[in-house]
C-alpha cells in the first residue's frame, strides 16, 4: 500500500514548537511557528534544486524577537492605529494609556507573541492542514473585548490557503479585522529586478506617520500617481513602497491576484484574496535583508480602519458572530 501524497507533523526548531505540512509527490514542503502562527518557510523545487519563497524568521531567536512582523498573524487589526486611539460606539478607547510622544505607537494587533494551540493537524491524498487557534484576544486596555481566532493552514495542489475565522464571543460588538503579513523572495538578489502587478484602481495616500489621510484625500486614482501604479506587471527597480491599494480588481474565480515575477526565471507568486485591500512594503527599513524580499500583505481593511468612518460597518463584529477572511499563494511558472 503506497503513503499518502501529503504528511502533516509536530516538529521542533531549536527551542521553540512548529509544524510541518509536506507534499512528498510535489516535493514541497511548508513550516509554521506556534509562536505567533508564523509561516517560517515555502520550500518548492525549481530548477535543480530547492527554492524557499517565505523570508520568514531563520530559527528560534528569530522567532522569539518577531523583527520584522514576518508572516504576521495580525488581528484584531491590521497595520498602524493613529496615536493608538480611536472610538467606538461612543466611547474612546486608549491602546497605550501612559504612553506619550513617540514611544505612542501601535500596529499589527495583540497576537505577534502569543503561542496558539494545535486544534487539527491532518493529511490525506488532496493535503495537508494545520488548524491553529488562540483566546488571547480578551479585554484589556483600551479593547474592552472578546474574540476568538482561528487560522488554518493548508497546502494542496492549489499552493497554500489561509483562512482565519473570528468569533466574537463577548457580549458587545467589537471592531475586528484581520491581516497577513508575508514577505516573499525570488531570488537572492534585490527586489529591484522583480516584477510586481497590483489589481488596483485607488491609492490609499497617507502622511509621514504612514496613517492615511482624513476622509477622501486618502483616496487617489492611480492615474494620477504614476509612480506608484502597477496595475501592469512591471519591474520595481528603485520604487519604494510602504503603500495600500484598494479597490481591486475580482478574478473571474472570485479571486484577486497581485503577482510577483522574476523575469530572469520565469519564475514568480500570485497572492490572492477574496476581497479587501492590498499593502506592499519592500522592505527598506527591516532590520536585516533590506530589500531582498517583498511583503505583500492581504488585509480585511486598510490601516486604521478602527478611525475611518467609511470602515465601520466593515469592522463591526457583533455578539456570536463569526467572520471569515481567505487568503493564498499560488506558484505561476512561464
Amino acid at each position: 500500500m503506497s503513503a499518502m501524497r501529503y504528511s502533516a507533523e509536530r516538529a521542533q526548531l531549536g527551542d521553540q514548537a512548529i509544524v510541518v505540512l509536506t507534499d512528498g509527490i510535489g516535493n514541497r514542503r511548508v513550516r509554521i511557528a506556534l509562536h505567533g502562527a508564523a509561516l517560517l518557510s515555502f520550500e518548492v523545487p525549481f530548477e535543480e534544486g530547492m527554492h524557499d519563497l517565505a523570508d520568514g524568521y531563520r530559527d528560534a531567536a528569530e522567532i522569539v524577537a518577531g523583527q520584522g512582523s514576518r508572516y504576521a498573524i495580525m488581528a484584531p487589526f491590521a497595520g498602524r492605529i493613529a496615536d493608538a486611539r480611536y472610538t467606538f460606539d461612543g466611547r474612546s478607547e486608549d491602546l497605550q494609556p501612559g504612553v506619550a510622544g513617540a514611544q505612542r505607537a501601535c500596529r499589527h494587533g495583540f497576537l505577534r507573541n502569543v503561542d496558539f494551540d494545535i486544534d487539527t493537524l491532518v493529511a490525506d491524498d488532496h493535503g495537508a492542514q494545520v488548524t491553529l487557534s488562540t483566546a488571547a484576544i480578551r479585554p484589556q486596555p483600551g479593547y474592552p473585548h472578546a474574540i476568538d481566532l482561528s487560522v488554518t493552514f493548508t497546502l494542496d495542489a492549489g499552493g497554500i490557503t489561509l483562512e482565519a475565522r473570528m468569533r466574537n464571543v463577548g457580549d458587545s460588538a467589537a471592531p475586528c479585522f484581520f491581516g497577513w503579513h508575508p514577505y516573499f523572495r525570488l531570488a537572492g538578489d534585490l527586489v529591484d529586478g522583480w516584477q510586481l502587478q497590483i489589481p488596483a484602481q485607488t491609492l490609499i495616500r497617507t502622511g509621514a506617520d504612514l496613517i492615511a489621510l482624513s476622509g477622501a484625500a486618502a483616496y487617489v486614482a492611480l492615474d494620477d500617481a504614476p509612480a506608484l501604479d502597477f496595475r501592469e506587471l512591471r519591474r520595481l527597480g528603485d520604487s519604494i513602497l510602504d503603500q495600500g491599494y484598494t479597490d481591486l480588481d475580482v478574478e473571474a474565480d472570485g479571486r484577486i491576484r497581485t503577482r510577483l515575477r522574476d523575469p530572469s526565471r520565469g519564475f514568480g507568486i500570485a497572492v490572492w484574496q477574496e476581497h479587501g485591500v492590498m499593502h506592499a512594503f519592500t522592505a527598506d527599513t527591516v532590520s536585516r535583508d533590506v530589500r531582498k524580499s517583498i511583503a505583500l500583505e492581504p488585509m480585511e481593511c486598510m490601516a486604521d480602519a478602527y478611525n475611518r468612518p467609511e470602515c465601520a460597518e466593515a469592522i463591526r463584529l457583533e455578539p456570536g458572530a463569526e467572520r471569515r477572511f481567505r487568503c493564498g499563494v499560488e506558484i505561476e511558472l512561464s
